[in-house]
């Protein structure tokens, strides 16, 4: 046996590795496949490494597009399951009543109709045209949805004579209307807010604007599920070609997501989230619900700092009408506006906008919308916008008023910026000339009273009460300090008639030709002081009649007058007529009005006096209305405040004061509408107030400086003269003073003193008030006593 070699059954022993051999390879375990495995190289296990994160993070994509999708779905469910907007409270003017016997002349309905932009044209087609001639108007009236519920146009004829309407005529059936209400002018919107709309459901925007608007932004848009991958292709190839961006790919739905919930960022991400609630927008909800909010939200224009949003509004912003009559182009024209308001905007850029808005009326006609002739008629027109546009005409005055009564009358009941519809008793024909007759005359009389001069005048109706127009200065857009509402100021001479009525209600011992003295007065007061009233012209003339003295505003025999009534007495009549009892101090200084009382005041005791002396509290605001139902509606009241005869000779008295007395002025232009009017001066020509009344309005004027300093004007040479160019805008009616029982005529003739005395045969007769039969009875002892005469 070789002396290395292994014994059998022996265990061989290891051989020692020695310096340089190679050490032995270790054996492999078999497996039970046959084959053995291979290596795994090192690029498969970082392939199974890099497919293993993808999976994984495929599914965080997944669960976080499904976490952003449910919460995206929860913010438009949120959004418009609820409120879409916050929608302002629209404010309307009042509602004219047309009933046949009334007194509206045909000129005067002319003017209304012109205010509401009514179209006059040869055949009356369409709601919002009329037709005139001499003694007939062709009219459709507008559908409107009324405060106690909607009615539809209204086609008739309405016949006028010489006394005023005559009758209404059906066209739309036989027979006539017993009466017709036309649709009242939209004032503007309550609050001022950063966007502005007029919210109209789907059916009530013209089918040719949404069919311009859909071949214009979205042609797909009843096809597509929110998102038109066609045509974000399309848009990049038209993009690439010209080298800028020309053409969007957005969808109606994506332009709506936009607006609603994403801001105005460029970047990939925020497109991807507009897409994502677009999807979700058109699966939740209709293409009709879809695009009618479209069509209130888009974004259409800038008034001020406030946005014109929505095609029911940027109708009346841009042409002053309804968008149901719009004509084809004004509709093109706001649609080409949807791609850039700003850009396109028809005032400025008059150009731009006119060949955006011919290609628009290209693609209606491309797409069989237009004819050929009906493009080209359209086109050849021009825009017809308005030279400035606004989004109403909005009176700050005027709706500081409704803010109060809203806070008074309403309450918590009235919630803003809830789309609420408020039906106010603004005239926008007396509104309208008020503002133009201050805006025209201020300027005038600043060349005598300074550049500071400004101005308040208040119109309301004489039987109701109702505030027809407002005005709180001489910038009568500016929302500002209102001095119609908070301008209290010494009333002078408006005082004088609340003396002079206190005395005819006592009938046994005054009466229009009751004698008074001009004379020179002093008055001492209780801690020794004197006062000197003097008349305005410095000069004393004896005896004068009550009816002179209020005529011509005489101080001297005003203030004899109130002494011997009594202070209290002139004070419960001033109460009586609406004035605030502590806003009147008790000195003999007071007949001659000096307190203060702002022009809104003022005309509430005016409206008393003139209206056979029954008081109707002013107000502005007749109802308040949402959706569904009528939150507030007025009550117009009135109570026969002081004597119906007293009230009535002062107002004839008034009258005198137009004829010849320190109204005159007047009477030159409209002796025909036997006005009556007050003209007012306080020391030192520092306030000049005229307060007018004829058949329609009791209209209070104010001219002043908010520094109180001098004006250089009388009640005659400043705000009459504002009063004069009102009426000669807005046309009086004639004042008609109906005659309350127990006034009778009696003659009068002049004394040498200047007095009058009791001439019953004489042709100059006065009213009196004849309670007890005591004038005819002096009337019969003097024809009995001539009779003795001519006997003898």
């Amino acid at each position: 046996m070789a002396k290395n070699e292994p014994q059998r059954g022996k265990k061989a022993t290891t051989k020692k590795n020695v310096p340089g051999d190679k050490a032995p390879k270790p054996r492999r375990r078999k497996t039970s496949s046959s084959k053995q495995t291979k290596p795994v190289s090192r690029s498969r296990r970082l392939g199974a490494f890099l497919w293993s994160l993808a999976w994984k993070g495929t599914l965080a994509a997944v669960a976080l597009l499904l976490f952003i999708g449910i919460y995206l779905n929860s913010v438009v469910k949120e959004r418009f399951d609820g409120a879409l907007f916050d929608l302002p409270t629209v404010v309307y003017a009042r509602v004219l009543t047309l009933t046949p016997g009334q007194g509206l002349t045909l000129a005067e309905l002319r003017s209304e109709l012109d205010a509401l932009n009514y179209r006059k044209v040869a055949q009356p087609r369409y709601p919002g045209e009329y037709s005139a001639s001499s003694s007939k108007i062709e009219l459709i009236r507008r559908p409107f949805d009324f405060e106690d519920g909607p009615e539809p146009s209204r086609h008739v004829m309405l016949h006028f004579d010489a006394l005023g309407l005559a009758r209404i005529q059906s066209l739309g059936s036989n027979g006539d209307h017993a009466q017709l209400r036309i649709e009242p002018k939209m004032l503007g919107m309550l609050e001022s807010v950063d966007e502005q709309r007029l919210y109209l459901r789907r059916e009530e925007f013209p089918e040719v604007m949404v069919d311009a608007l859909l071949v214009t932004e979205d042609r797909d848009f009843y096809q597509h599920d929110g998102v038109a991958p066609m045509a974000i292709a399309r848009a990049l190839v038209v993009n690439l070609k010209a080298g800028r961006t020309v053409q969007g790919g957005s969808t109606l739905t994506q332009q709506l997501a936009k607006n609603l919930f994403l801001t105005q960022e460029r970047t990939l991400w925020r497109k991807v989230r507009e897409a994502f609630i677009a999807l979700i927008l058109d699966y939740r909800y209709s293409k009709d619900k879809l695009l009618e909010v479209y069509l209130n939200e888009v974004y259409l224009g800038q008034s001020g700092n406030q946005a014109v949003h929505g095609f029911g509004l940027a109708a009346r912003y841009y042409f002053g009408q309804p968008v149901q009559e719009l004509r084809v182009d004004q509709l093109a024209l706001l649609v080409g506006m949807i791609k850039g308001p700003s850009y396109y905007n028809p005032v400025r850029y008059p150009e731009r906008a006119q060949t955006r808005r011919d290609l628009v009326l290209r693609l209606m006609m491309q797409h069989g919308l237009l004819t050929a002739s009906e493009f080209d008629q359209a086109a050849s027109r021009p825009l017809d916008v308005l030279k400035k546009p606004r989004i109403a005409s909005r009176q700050p005055a005027y709706f500081e008023q409704l803010r109060i009564e809203l806070k008074q009358k309403v309450g918590r009941a009235f919630q803003a910026q809830q789309g609420l519809r408020l039906f106010t008793s603004l005239d926008p024909v007396s509104q309208a000339q008020l503002e133009r007759a201050i805006e025209r005359k201020i300027p005038q009389l600043a060349k005598t009273a300074g550049d500071k001069l400004e101005a308040a005048a208040v119109a309301v109706d004489r039987h109701t009460g109702e505030i027809r127009a407002m005005v709180g200065g001489k910038n009568t857009s500016f929302d500002g300090f209102n001095r119609a509402l908070n301008a209290s100021r010494p009333i002078g001479s408006l005082v004088k008639p609340a003396v002079y009525l206190t005395a005819l209600s006592n009938p046994a011992h005054y009466d229009l030709a009751t004698t008074l003295q001009d004379t020179p007065l002093t008055v001492q007061g209780s801690k020794g002081s004197v006062w000197t009233p003097r008349n305005y012209d410095r000069q004393y003339r004896g005896e004068v009649s009550l009816t002179q003295a209020l005529a011509t505003s005489l101080n001297v025999p005003v203030v004899r007058l109130g002494l011997t009534l009594g202070m209290d007495s002139v004070i419960d009549t001033l109460e009586q007529l609406g004035v605030q009892r502590d806003e009147i101090r008790p000195v003999p200084a007071m007949f001659l009005g000096a307190f203060s009382l702002t022009p809104l005041e003022v005309a509430q005791m005016y409206q008393t006096l003139t209206n056979s002396g029954q008081k109707a509290p002013l107000t502005a605001l007749r109802a308040v209305v949402d959706n569904e139902k009528v939150i507030y509606r007025a009550t117009l009241q009135t109570e026969q405040a002081v004597s119906e005869q007293a009230a009535w000779l002062t107002t004839y008295a008034l009258k005198q004061g137009v004829v010849d007395g320190t109204a005159r002025y007047l009477q030159g232009q409209f002796a025909w509408a036997a006005l009556a009017g007050k003209t007012g001066t306080t020391n030192d020509n520092r306030d000049s107030w005229f307060v007018g009344v004829d058949g329609r309005e009791v209209t209070t004027v104010w001219l002043g400086r908010d520094d109180n300093q001098p004006i250089k004007l009388t009640g005659s040479s400043g705000a009459l003269r504002v009063y004069h160019d009102y009426l000669s805008l807005r046309t009086p009616q004639p004042l008609v003073l109906p005659w309350p029982k127990q006034i009778a005529t009696v003659g009068f003739r002049a004394t040498t003193t200047g007095g009058l005395t009791l001439d019953c045969n004489n042709r100059y007769k006065l009213p009196v008030w004849d309670n007890s039969g005591q004038w005819q009875q002096r009337c019969d002892k003097q024809a009995s006593w001539i009779d003795k005469l001519l006997s003898w």
